[in-house]
């Protein structure tokens, strides 16, 4: 696979006039792929899951190299990834790259952009500047979504609570299943409030889905015992708290707490969780191995 290239950038206004328009959403069903393995016939799938938060490409010495990300993510070898703070065509910090297709690219693998952050560009000719979510998959994606989640909006200067978009969706198929695969980045601050509005908005969409086996992956922002995520921990299971402890994930260097998450919905097997030992990001990504149900013995999805 080939490399990707970062290079200093001059001039905003010259790379962003010869940028490219952001990738559209996937269509329903994509070009197949490597199937994740299953122990035997009409038995439970295997499927390895990751969560990481990337920096827009920056290690924890503050240095942008999207080569070293994607290394990091080629080297865990998941089936399906969750990847938070994602910039596409945002600013000078990631080189005004489009880094969601930039990776899926690098890493052969389908992926879908979920925004929270639209603004136009910084010239009439340049693609608008977003940053978000994206989740990324080797398995047929089947169908897409980018859900709303209540935020408090960091690029308005007297922002209220307020649905916004950021709460991507894929459904793959998995030999027999559709597995729903989410990919979350909750609140930051320490106040609580804005997390527990969205743990509530997660419940109420992963309700929609019934009874389908579900992974929610990504950056909670928040500490398994936090209080805001005790009504999360009805319906979903921290991988981690199955097959650990794993250890922390934030900051990276030196990290002291446990921030980001695989968790699975009921019937779902946790064989193997661990957090992996990188500095590519601020965060250290967390990996499982998981082994899904089949809902349909036989069926080919």
């Amino acid at each position: 696979m080939r490399r990707i290239a970062l290079r200093t950038l001059r001039s905003a206004f010259v790379i962003m006039c010869g940028l490219a328009a952001v990738a559209p959403a996937l269509p329903a069903v994509e070009r197949p792929g490597p199937p994740a393995a299953s122990s035997r016939a009409g038995g439970p799938v295997g499927i390895r899951a990751m969560t990481y938060n990337i920096h827009a490409g920056a290690g924890d010495d503050g240095r942008l190299d999207l080569e070293r990300t994607a290394v990091t993510i080629e080297a865990a070898g998941p089936d399906v990834v969750s990847l938070q703070e994602v910039d596409v065509h945002w600013g000078e910090r990631s080189a005004w790259q489009d880094q969601a297709a930039l990776l899926a690219e690098r890493l052969d693998m389908r992926v879908f952009f979920g925004r929270i952050y639209d603004l136009p560009g910084v010239t009439p000719q340049a693609p608008r500047r977003r940053f978000g979510i994206a989740l990324l998959s080797r398995l047929p994606v089947l169908a897409a979504e980018n859900h709303e989640l209540t935020r408090l909006s960091t690029q308005q200067r007297n922002p209220v609570h307020a649905p916004a978009p950021g709460f991507p969706e894929i459904t793959v198929g998995l030999r027999g299943t559709r597995l729903h695969v989410y990919g979350t980045h909750l609140d930051y601050r320490a106040d609580p409030s804005v997390r527990t509005l969205q743990i509530a908005d997660t419940l109420r969409i992963l309700g929609e889905d019934g009874a389908e086996p579900q992974l929610l992956l990504g950056d909670f922002n928040a500490e398994p015992t936090a209080p805001e995520l005790a009504p999360l921990w009805g319906r979903m299971t921290d991988a981690c708290a199955v097959a650990g402890p794993c250890g922390p994930t934030y900051p990276a260097r030196d990290p002291r707490k446990y921030l980001d998450y695989v968790t699975v919905s009921a019937g779902i097997g946790v064989r193997r969780a661990e957090v992996l030992d990188t500095s590519a990001s601020d965060h250290r990504p967390v990996v499982a191995d998981l082994t899904v149900p089949r809902t349909a013995p036989g069926a080919r999805l």
